[in-house]
Order: C-alpha cells, then sequence, then structure tokens
C-alpha cells in the first residue's frame, strides 16, 4: 500500500479590488503587506477611479482562504485603505492588456495574421520582420494566444495585469465615506 503525504492546503487566486485615497505610498505599504506574509502577487495595476481622490488597485494573487482573511483584515487596517472586496469570478468583468512583438517575416506574416484574426486582436505596428500585437481579454485568452505566437518566436512582451469591476449598476466606491455617488 502506497503511503501518500497529507493534503496540503491548495491556493486559489483571488482577485482583491482595494479603494485607497489618491496619496503617495499607499500601493507601497500594501505591496509591502503581500511580501511581508511571503505572498507573490501575481499582477497589480493601479488607476484613477470615476472619483478624482479615490484610486482602485487590483491585486491577482495565488492565497489559501485562512491567510487571504487575515491579509484583507491586515488591509483594512493601513492609512487611506478605504475598502477591500474579493471580486468572484462570476459577478465580475476581468481584463487584461498585452503588447507581443512577434517575428514575422515573409514567409510567416500571414500565418501570424491568421492568427490575428481568429483571436479578434490588432496589430498596432508592422516592421519587415515583425509584428506588434494588441490584445484584450481574460488571462486564459491571453496565454493560449501566447502559446500559438510563442512558435514564431515571441521577440518581447509586456502584461497589463489584470483589471476588474463587478457587473450591475452599483460602484465600489457608493459606500466609501463623501461618496459623491449617491442615490445609485
Amino acid at each position: 500500500m502506497a503511503n501518500y503525504p497529507a493534503s496540503q492546503p491548495t491556493s486559489q487566486r483571488h482577485t482583491l479590488s482595494v479603494l485607497v485615497e489618491n496619496r503617495p505610498g499607499v500601493l507601497s505599504r500594501i505591496a509591502g503587506l503581500f511580501a511581508r506574509r511571503a505572498f507573490n502577487i501575481n499582477s497589480l495595476s493601479v488607476s484613477p477611479t470615476e472619483r478624482p481622490d479615490i484610486s482602485r488597485i487590483t491585486v491577482t494573487a495565488d492565497v489559501e482562504e485562512v491567510p487571504l482573511e487575515q491579509i484583507i483584515k491586515q488591509l483594512n487596517k493601513l492609512l487611506h485603505v478605504l475598502k477591500i472586496v474579493d471580486l468572484d469570478d462570476e459577478n465580475t468583468v476581468n481584463r487584461e492588456l498585452v503588447l507581443v512583438k512577434v517575428a514575422a517575416d515573409a514567409k510567416t506574416r500571414s500565418d501570424v495574421l491568421e492568427i490575428v484574426q481568429t483571436f479578434r486582436v490588432r496589430v498596432v505596428d508592422m516592421h519587415p520582420e515583425s509584428l506588434v500585437i494588441e490584445a484584450t481579454g481574460s488571462s486564459e485568452k491571453l496565454d493560449s494566444l501566447l502559446s500559438l505566437l510563442s512558435d514564431y518566436g515571441i521577440i518581447e512582451l509586456v502584461r497589463s495585469g489584470s483589471v476588474a469591476l463587478t457587473r450591475g449598476p452599483k460602484a465600489l466606491s457608493e459606500k466609501v465615506v463623501g461618496s459623491e455617488i449617491k442615490g445609485r
């Protein structure tokens, strides 16, 4: 009879949407909290929101449920953090942007363009030896695209990281004190 190790808790990808006051140093404190807890951030995106005084930080990380609860509690204690939501996949629109420079000479260009057309993405720059392709979509879609393009030679690549919004008419900032968005 084989001896199997006791099952280990498995990490799951979580997307946190963190509303913060638009102040210097907030991002550093949030990233530092993840680092101190020894969690690797898979993607991190920061941008202004519909309110100029609030920024949204979208963090994706592979975390188990119990440590995630601890991280959320610690994030809530940080200065200038206003609201944190662990977004679930079913009620969230989640997108990522990728720019990829792929080798495409006269022999392979038509094959690469066929992939571009199949994925409904755009060529944003052409050179006799390469193409720069812009694609948006789910991480899975972008991973599939990159997998196919890798056969032709990826020269350079940059991904934006995930951004996400909940579905429906309500804004995450609605319940933030002093919210300018009323009556939705």
